[in-house]
């Protein structure tokens, strides 16, 4: 058997072709193992991206997954390729048995994220329960911890929000499921709530009727459940009557839209009828001396 046969054997075919430009054996087998792992992670990792994903986005297509769900499972998928990818080539580059790189590869990475994860790990599982669970979707109008907005994107770590000042809120996922969250928008119909306060001199059962006959009047204020009004307060200068009606399709932009018509149109009735919408009164009480000791204000008796 020739030099170069044996240096085939040895190094294989790249190890010798750089044999043969003057570098040492040790080198040139640490060489094409580096070149072999490169061209493998490679092959493996495009073939994945150009077959795998667009099959696993075709299934979730199929099954009419939601957007918030297909993300997430879409780089699930791209880190299995990632994965894998790595495996292989570790058994390529001669560095052990892709079953047994994989082993190491997989207890390697389960110790860092183990360590220095934790965070990440919590809203990484929060993604999970917030697309088992479902209790909201992109696009809904989500209310957590005083905050409100649009839900514009979510991903396996963090939801972003866009509140109603347009400001856009990047939220870790764990803050929305360990805590309480409203959905306003989940049902096909939203209770809106109003309180009118009138004076004590006026006609609360007229008031009352003028109320409702507003919302009833209202093209998107629902016939059914009917418009009520219940007096909820006795402030301390004014008569509170609580408005209770029903919007369909609710969204923030309609309950907004909706509610200040209806203000606009009870209040403009209350102006016409005469039912007064008093503001509160205070008295001030007490004097006020110059320098010299002379009373400017009289004390109130």
């Amino acid at each position: 058997m020739t030099g170069t046969a044996r240096a085939v054997l040895a190094t294989g075919p790249i190890g010798a072709r750089l044999q043969d430009t003057g570098i040492s054996s040790e080198i040139a087998t640490s060489a094409a193992g580096v070149i072999r792992f490169i061209v493998a992670f490679l092959a493996i990792y495009f073939i994945g991206r150009a077959v795998v994903v667009p099959l696993v986005n075709r299934a979730m297509t199929r099954r009419n997954l939601d957007a918030h769900a297909q993300k997430p499972l879409t780089l699930i998928t791209q880190f299995g390729i990632i994965f894998v990818a790595i495996a292989v080539a570790f058994g390529f580059g001669g560095y052990g048995n892709f079953l047994v790189s994989m082993a190491g590869i997989a207890a390697a990475g389960a110790l860092a994220i183990g360590l220095a994860a934790q965070n990440v790990i919590s809203n990484f599982v929060a993604g999970v329960f917030i697309y088992t669970d479902k209790p909201f979707k992109i696009g809904d109008w989500i209310e957590w911890d005083g905050y409100a907005g649009t839900v514009e994107d979510i991903s396996l770590r963090v939801t972003r929000v866009r509140t109603f000042d347009n400001e856009l809120l990047t939220v870790p996922n764990s803050e929305l499921t360990n805590g309480v969250l409203k959905n306003p928008v989940e049902s096909d119909k939203l209770r809106l709530k109003f309180v009118f306060g009138i004076g004590y001199d006026d006609d609360i059962e007229q008031a009352s009727d003028i109320i409702v006959e507003e919302a009833m009047d209202h093209p998107d204020i629902l016939d059914d459940p009917a418009p009520s009004v219940r007096l909820t307060e006795l402030g301390s200068s004014d008569v509170g009557l609580q408005s209770r009606f029903w919007i369909a399709d609710p969204g923030r932009a309609d309950f907004v839209r909706i509610r200040g018509e209806y203000v606009t149109s009870v209040k403009q009735r209350f102006d016409e009828e005469g039912i007064d919408i008093p503001y509160p009164v205070r008295t001030l009480e007490g004097g006020l001396e110059l320098g010299n000791g002379q009373q400017v204000v009289e004390p109130a008796e």
